[in-house]
């Protein structure tokens, strides 16, 4: 299926320039949040990508300790398209570490390597840092302007198109499984729940833009801490709530659909119900596949946030909680050619 065309919040861009003309174009590193014990049964790699993704990575780390798959760990998976570094885990009880220099490549080293008492759980990590070059982005006023407001009021918290799949067929391929189709591998089950889930916020978030009232809580709306998962529903008589929400030190939330109760009530639920049933076989399937009902924040601030000109490029370095999507960042400020896209499709 075509993707819907979700909601600008700083209207649609009309400045152009292209992202990952090379792998040193895109920078992302990932932050735990939290140090290494120093000891345990666990061996903790910091490593340094270039032009691999998280999977073969692990594979091959995997390889070099002569470990199964279900050893490793890591937080995230990172793009094969860009220089990125994270931490992956190797579960050797008992055993001394391999040589690192037996595993290091061109594509692949390894910055650091400690002991930890646990492995390194998926989603288990505060956030990332990215180094971005737009090439073909000039610093212009209309830019700046852009910037400056995406750095103070931010931006909608949609999934990325990649969570969708090419042309969006992680959809059609999660309505087959709703509709009875078998899925035998559980990582691709996973990516197409993923998807139908993901689907269903952003048209939620979209729809909250549409109306303009994204940045102005609704009579029952469900709130977040700002930087953590946890949602909660005020108290009707807590008059902190307004004083709190302007601070940022609580924000709006979307659903993530799955089976329980709607946390919103009144006039957020009206909005929310209204796009759910839009997309009834996809709301049904995510319950009736068992999962749970969450929040995810409708706006995210891109934090230390800079940006400099590079001639007719821009630099632009900024931080995202995890979860959260650059290309979301992006899509805000210019349209933005892909440009590893361009290589695995061969066309523009």
């Amino acid at each position: 299926m075509a993707l819907p065309q979700w909601q600008y919040m700083h209207g649609q861009p009309t400045a152009q320039g292209q992202l990952k003309t090379s792998n040193s174009d895109f920078k992302v590193f990932e932050h735990l949040g939290y140090d290494m014990s120093g000891e345990g049964e666990h061996l903790v790699l910091e490593i340094e990508k270039d032009g691999l993704n998280t999977a073969y990575a692990a594979k091959l780390i995997a390889r070099w300790a002569g470990v199964t798959q279900r050893e490793i760990g890591y937080a995230g998976k990172k793009d094969r398209y860009g220089i990125t570094r994270q931490q992956i885990s190797v579960h050797l009880p008992g055993k001394d570490s391999p040589d690192v220099a037996d595993l290091e490549s061109s594509q692949l080293k390894v910055l650091h390597a400690a002991r930890h008492n646990k492995k390194i759980k998926t989603g288990a990590l505060k956030g990332n840092r990215f180094e971005l070059v737009i090439r073909g982005l000039t610093l212009s006023q209309i830019v700046e302007e852009r910037l400056l407001a995406i750095q103070k009021h931010g931006v909608p918290n949609y999934f990325g198109a990649q969570r969708f799949g090419f042309d969006g067929e992680n959809i059609n391929r999660a309505n087959d499984l709703f509709a009875g189709q078998k899925v035998k591998n559980r990582d691709l089950r996973g990516m197409l729940l993923s998807a139908a889930r993901s689907l269903i916020f952003n048209n939620v978030v979209s729809e909250r833009v549409e109306r303009n009232v994204h940045q102005t809580p609704l009579a029952g709306d469900v709130f977040m801490l700002a930087g953590t998962k946890a949602s909660f529903k005020p108290d009707s008589n807590d008059s902190s709530i307004g004083e709190r929400f302007k601070e940022g030190d609580i924000t709006l939330s979307a659903p993530l659909w799955g089976k329980g109760v709607n946390k919103s009530t009144d006039d957020a639920m009206i909005l929310e119900q209204s796009v759910i049933e839009q997309h009834e076989a996809l709301a049904t399937g995510l319950e009736n596949f068992g999962l749970k009902q969450e929040r995810r924040a409708l706006i995210v601030i891109p934090q230390n946030m800079t940006w400099q000109a590079d001639d007719n490029d821009l630099k632009l370095n900024f931080s995202l909680p995890s979860g959260s999507y650059a290309t979301s960042v992006l899509r805000e400020l210019a349209q933005i050619t892909d440009q590893s896209l361009v290589k695995s499709t061969g066309t523009q």
